[in-house]
């Protein structure tokens, strides 16, 4: 993972969590504030427990990364694989942003409905009615597992690393960056939802995801052409794995 890795996983999760996540997860955000929260309790009691869910998220959103990093990691046992991830991922990216932008329904149709599962139903309704911070933890976790696109874009970021570690940080830039509009969104939620400036920033966020797409098929074909780069690849993330 380099600087432009880091810089457009951070920007793209903070656009996509003002434009997208405000939608998809919104409404699970004032469920459980409404519910759960007493209005009446402390600034910081409810500051902590809108903490503690979205580390719940955080940690769900980590152990995604991980298992992606590991499937990823399959296919870097040659430079042509390597290379084909790279280039599969890549217009895996340019048909969500293409999606987010409203071209094509890429991406709604591998948003699974999993909220209206009886199992999700029976977790979400027993959770929803404690008011122990645990309960927000685990309401965390569970939102992270909800199907969003903007999740399956950064898993397929966490694939690419081919490094279950890797897999992990990339989704902890991921959820750190949604963290803030997340956190807000109960003081702030009419201008997150103003459909003018949720607009702007997925249309942003789909011109960003388009052109990471972009770039790591141009970096598939570079190991594809180069093979020596993936022994280049692997060194340098095995020196910033040192590193940390």
């Amino acid at each position: 993972m380099n600087t432009i890795d880091f810089l457009s996983i951070a920007t793209v999760a903070f656009l996509g969590s003002l434009g997208h996540c405000v939608g998809m997860c919104g409404g699970f955000v004032v469920a459980y504030t409404t519910a759960k929260i007493d209005p009446q309790t402390s600034k910081i009691s409810q500051s902590l427990a809108h903490f503690v869910y979205n580390i719940g998220r955080v940690i769900a959103y980590m152990l995604i990364g991980a298992i992606f990093g590991a499937l990823g990691s399959i296919f870097m046992v040659s430079p042509t694989t390597h290379a084909l991830l790279f280039v599969l991922i890549g217009v895996v990216m340019i048909l969500m942003g293409l999606s987010l932008s409203g071209n094509i329904k890429f991406l709604t149709s591998i948003e699974a409905n999993l909220t209206n599962l009886p199992l999700f139903r029976t977790i979400f309704s027993r959770l929803i009615k404690s008011k122990s911070l645990g309960s927000f933890f685990l309401l965390g976790v569970l939102n992270g597992f909800i199907p969003c696109g903007l999740v399956y874009f950064f898993a397929a970021s966490a694939a690419a690393t081919g490094s279950p570690f890797w897999g992990a940080v990339v989704m902890l830039v991921f959820g750190l960056s949604t963290i803030p509009v997340m956190f807000g969104l109960g003081t702030v939620a009419g201008f997150l939802k103003s459909s003018s400036f949720r607009l702007l920033m997925i249309k942003i966020a789909a011109i960003i995801i388009a052109l990471y797409g972009i770039y790591l098929i141009y970096k598939g074909y570079m190991i594809w052409t180069h093979p020596g780069m993936m022994k280049m690849h692997m060194h340098h993330m095995m020196q910033q794995m040192h590193k940390i």
